[in-house]
C-alpha cells in the first residue's frame, strides 16, 4: 500500500531527476521508497536490515496496465498490478517485492505465475488472452493461478483447461485466497528441489516389478499375478501360455485369462485394418 505521499506526489509534482518520494506501508511500518518518472519502483529499504535480507525470493508486478479485480490503481502505465490482491496477506513465508515483470509472479529463473479469478475471468473473457501473448515463451513453467469464486464453474474451467494446454500452461486451482498463498510458497520453496519426491518409488525384486506390470490388467489383482507367477514359473511361460491354460489358474476365471492373453499377445503398435 502507498501512502503519506509527499505534497509534490500529491499534487502530481515531481522531484528535480523526475522522481516521486513516500513511504510504502509494510509488516515493518512504513518504508521510504522512491518511483521513476514512469512509475517504476526504483529503492525501497527495510529498516536495520542487512543487505542480504533484501534479496527478493517472489517478484510481483508493479503497477497496471489494464484493469485487474485485485489492483490499486496507480497512474501509470507500467505492468499489470498485484497490488491489493487479498493473496498477499497470505504469502508469509517467503519475502517478496514489487517489480517491473511481465507476469504477476516470478517464482524462480525459469518459473512465473499468472493470476485469474474466475468471477473477473467471466466479465471480462478476453484479458487471459492478453497476458499469455504478452507474456510469449518467457518462462519454461508457466503457472496459471485461478481462484474458484463463482458457484457454478465447471464450463470455465474447462475453457481455462483447454487454453492452458494450447499455450503450455499448468492449471493449478484456489478455492480461497490462503490456498492460493500457499501454492505461491510451495512452488518458490521447492524451486531448487530435485523431482523425487514427485517420484514413484519403484521396487527393484523381480516378483514386485512383475506384480506391477501384470495387475496394469484390468481386474488382474496382486493375488493372481502371485497365483500365475507360481503356476507357471516364469514370465516367458507364462506368455506363452495359451487361454485355456490361463482360464485352469485357480481364481482367474475365463474372462481374466482372455483379457490377459489378449494383452500378452496384442502388437505393441496399432495396425491399420
Amino acid at each position: 500500500m502507498l501512502s503519506d505521499l509527499s505534497p509534490s506526489c500529491r499534487d502530481g509534482g515531481h522531484s528535480p531527476s523526475g522522481q516521486r518520494k513516500g513511504f510504502l506501508l509494510g509488516l515493518e511500518g512504513a518504508l521510504p521508497f522512491c518511483l521513476g518518472s514512469r512509475g517504476t519502483l526504483i529503492s525501497s529499504m527495510k529498516r536495520n536490515t542487512t543487505q542480504e535480507s533484501m534479496v527478493p525470493l517472489v517478484t510481483l508486478s508493479s503497477f497496471p496496465r489494464g484493469p485487474h479485480l485485485f489492483t490499486l490503481s496507480v497512474p501509470t502505465a507500467q505492468g499489470w498490478s498485484q497490488r491489493g490482491n487479498p493473496v498477499l496477506k497470505f504469502v508469509r513465508n517467503v519475502p517478496w517485492e514489487f517489480g517491473d515483470v511481465l507476469p504477476d509472479y516470478v517464482l524462480g529463473q525459469s518459473t512465473c505465475a499468472l493470476f485469474l479469478s474466475l468471477r473477473y475471468h467471466n466479465l471480462h473473457p478476453d484479458y487471459l488472452h492478453e497476458r499469455l501473448q504478452s507474456l510469449g515463451k518467457s518462462f519454461a513453467l508457466r503457472v496459471l493461478l485461478v481462484q474458484v469464486d463463482v458457484k457454478d464453474p465447471q464450463q470455465a474451467l474447462k475453457e481455462l483447461a483447454k487454453m492452458c494446454i494450447l499455450a503450455y500452461c499448468t492449471l493449478v486451482l484456489a478455492w480461497s485466497p490462503e490456498e492460493a498463498g500457499r501454492y505461491l510458497e510451495t512452488y518458490k520453496a521447492y524451486e531448487q528441489k530435485p523431482a523425487n519426491l514427485l517420484m514413484e518409488k519403484l521396487e527393484q525384486d523381480f516378483v514386485s516389478r512383475v506384480t506391477e506390470c501384470l495387475t496394469t490388467v484390468k481386474s488382474v489383482n496382486k493375488t493372481d499375478s502371485q497365483t500365475l507367477l507360481t503356476t507357471f514359473g516364469s514370465l516367458e511361460q507364462l506368455m506363452i501360455a495359451s487361454r485355456e491354460d490361463l482360464a485352469l489358474c485357480p481364481g482367474l476365471g475365463p474372462q481374466k485369462a482372455w483379457r490377459l492373453f489378449d494383452v500378452l499377445h496384442e502388437p505393441f503398435l496399432k495396425v491399420p485394418r
